[in-house]
């Protein structure tokens, strides 16, 4: 049976760990600010070539599509529109992939610090390419507004599709990080395999134009729940839990990404002072 004493040291040390938390937290989004600004540190533009480069990513893939290749509109949308909801979730996976698979290799001399917690160093690297994907976000949904298509409900869809991409790129992130200390040609195969996913993903292409047996193997990419994820937002208007049995199947998927990668990062990390 707790006394009042009992009470009272319990609250003592849930309130010790809340100020840890709160503490752990802070640091973790200044660090992660640090990270990106750092990134571009020096170059004359500064931190604007972290929106240029996705700006002129989708003008070429839009002048490729639309004015070479004659796509008009589709489901009744601008090309450019459709192209934007897809390419824009699209920057923040390859892009927070990337950089990721990295983050131990550029903080070595923290990852030496026996006091340092190495944890959260694939975690700054996330949340530095997360900020990119907030500001992508406010811009599509900008440039949907100015197109004549307001925000409605299906906008609050966009916290539920972040939720999920982080979720499944820290997992992945946590893995290849690891892996990297030890087999530095994986940045090379993991470029590779971002662009077998990105050509197998309807991102620039319409899924529709498969065949039907194509696209049931297709739809259990985990890339594609994200973007068609922000095109029934913006374009299709559909939730995502008229769909339970798929969105059960990608967090699982995402959640087991998650378990895998921490456990690889887990089982490694004793030996990466040693060799870094």
């Amino acid at each position: 049976m707790f006394t009042e004493t009992d009470s009272a040291m319990m609250t003592e040390k849930i309130k010790r760990n809340v100020k840890k938390w709160e503490i752990d937290a802070g640091f973790l989004w200044q660090f992660s600010m640090d990270d990106f600004k750092g990134k571009y540190a020096g170059s004359f533009m500064g931190m604007a070539w972290a929106f240029l480069q996705p700006v002129m990513t989708i003008l070429i893939y839009w002048f490729v599509f639309q004015v070479g290749f004659g796509n008009d509109s589709v489901k009744g949308y601008p090309f450019i529109l459709w192209l934007i909801s897809g390419l824009v979730p699209w920057f923040f996976i390859s892009e927070g992939l990337v950089n990721v698979t990295t983050s131990l290799v550029e903080y070595s001399y923290l990852v030496k610090k026996i006091l340092f917690n190495i944890n959260i160093l694939p975690l700054v690297k996330v949340i530095s390419c997360f900020l990119v994907q907030i500001f992508l976000t406010l811009i599509t949904i900008v440039f949907f507004c100015l197109c004549g298509y307001r925000p409605d409900l299906y906008y609050l869809q966009l916290f539920y599709y972040m939720a999920y991409m982080l979720v499944l790129i820290t997992g992945a992130g946590y893995g290849v990080a690891a892996l990297y200390v030890f087999f530095k040609d994986l940045i090379q195969i993991i470029n590779i395999i971002l662009q077998v996913i990105f050509w197998m993903t309807p991102i620039v292409w319409n899924f529709e134009i498969m065949p039907e047996t194509v696209q049931k193997v297709l739809i259990y990419n985990p890339i594609y729940y994200i973007v068609q994820g922000y095109r029934d937002v913006f374009i299709d208007k559909e939730f995502f839990f008229q769909k339970p049995l798929m969105a059960l199947y990608y967090w699982i998927a995402a959640l087991l990404f998650l378990l895998l990668g921490k456990t690889v990062f887990r089982k490694l990390k004793v030996h990466f002072a040693d060799v870094l």
